[in-house]
């Protein structure tokens, strides 16, 4: 059986951690699927989610077995759509395992066929996370040693 990956996430922007996590990932399952989500407890987007579907698909065009999609819906609902088995989720610290943990344990309530798989961060992305990154390109820096793609 073809063992398929989602990695959610809102994506706002997509960094160097994230497309760390999805490389590591494939060695781990034959397929990971990218969903980039709206993200209900947020009340708006920083950069236009369009965009960033079609930054993160560049990224990913000549790369065997990653897609990425648009999705606004429950991710357990979304991983039963593609027969995903299980979810990546990447954690840099404790208060990223606390707040996981609870997503993943209602992700397993919802579809008790989908398994939660923790990647540990790369010591050398531990400290970027879309938050920062936006508020420094927010004021004028220069992200791109964060990013896989041109903004």
């Amino acid at each position: 059986m073809k063992k398929i990956a989602i990695f959610p996430g809102s994506f706002d922007p997509y960094t160097l951690g994230h497309h760390d996590i999805v490389m590591r990932s494939l060695d781990l399952f034959d397929e990971v699927i990218i969903g980039i989500g709206y993200n209900s407890t947020k009340k708006s987007r920083y950069f236009e989610i369009d965009d960033m579907v079609a930054k993160v698909e560049s990224v990913y065009e000549h790369i065997p077995g990653v897609k990425v999609i648009l999705y606004n819906e429950l991710t357990s609902t979304l991983a039963k759509k593609h027969n995903a088995q299980f979810l990546i989720r990447g954690l840099r610290n404790t208060t990223d395992f606390e707040y996981e943990n609870t997503i993943s344990q209602m992700n397993r309530y919802l579809n008790e066929e989908l398994e939660t798989v923790f990647l540990i961060t790369s010591p050398r992305y531990a400290a970027i996370s879309s938050t920062i990154i936006r508020e420094v390109h927010r004021f004028g820096g220069d992200v791109s040693e964060f990013l896989p793609y041109n903004i």
